[in-house]
């Protein structure tokens, strides 16, 4: 089962905000957020949740809400998956990215830099997770480094944990 746990978060900035406009005297100030947000939060955290063990954590440094779409715009983003153990597998840090809060799909956009706990890497421009199949997926070039291959290519698909992934246009392969 997954749970949406932005719910907390959205009444935390809304009570912040009604704390804040309560008693102020003078000119009311707007914050304008990317593209007229509904709700603008900072520091954010999300946890997503199967069956009550937690398998995927967002953080973000601001959060653009808008409610129409259900969508997140995330800036200075970092996605970290978890096994069903409960050990991290993998962190993807990017400047910007997208949460479909009724999905839980992600986009991360620019800089996009996954690193694993054992020394993979893999860099792009792009990359998509989607939460039902548990994948990542990629039409940007990419590069993938281990301590044992070098991998580039144009298009990718990846487990989070960077141990299956399939590419096309490979160039690299087994490091010496």
């Amino acid at each position: 089962m997954h749970r949406n746990r932005l719910g907390p978060v959205v009444s935390i900035a809304y009570a912040a905000v009604a704390l804040a406009c309560s008693g102020v005297e003078g000119p009311p100030t707007t914050v304008v957020g990317v593209d007229s947000a509904d709700r603008v939060a900072f520091g954010v955290g999300h946890n997503v949740t199967t069956n009550g063990m937690l398998r995927v954590r967002i953080e973000a440094d601001t959060t653009y809400f808008y409610d129409a779409s259900q969508t997140a715009e995330l800036r200075q983003l970092t996605i970290i998956f978890f096994s069903a153990q409960g050990a991290e597998t993998s962190r993807i840090t990017a400047d910007w990215g997208s949460y479909e809060l009724q999905t839980g799909n992600m986009i991360a956009r620019t800089n996009v830099v996954g690193i694993t706990p054992d020394g993979r890497r893999l860099t792009t421009s792009e990359l998509t997770y989607d939460r039902l199949s548990n994948e990542l997926q990629g039409n940007k070039d990419f590069v993938f480094d281990s301590p044992d291959e070098h991998l580039e290519g144009s298009e990718f698909t990846a487990d989070p944990d960077f141990r299956n992934i399939k590419a096309m246009d490979i160039r690299g392969g087994v490091r010496n």
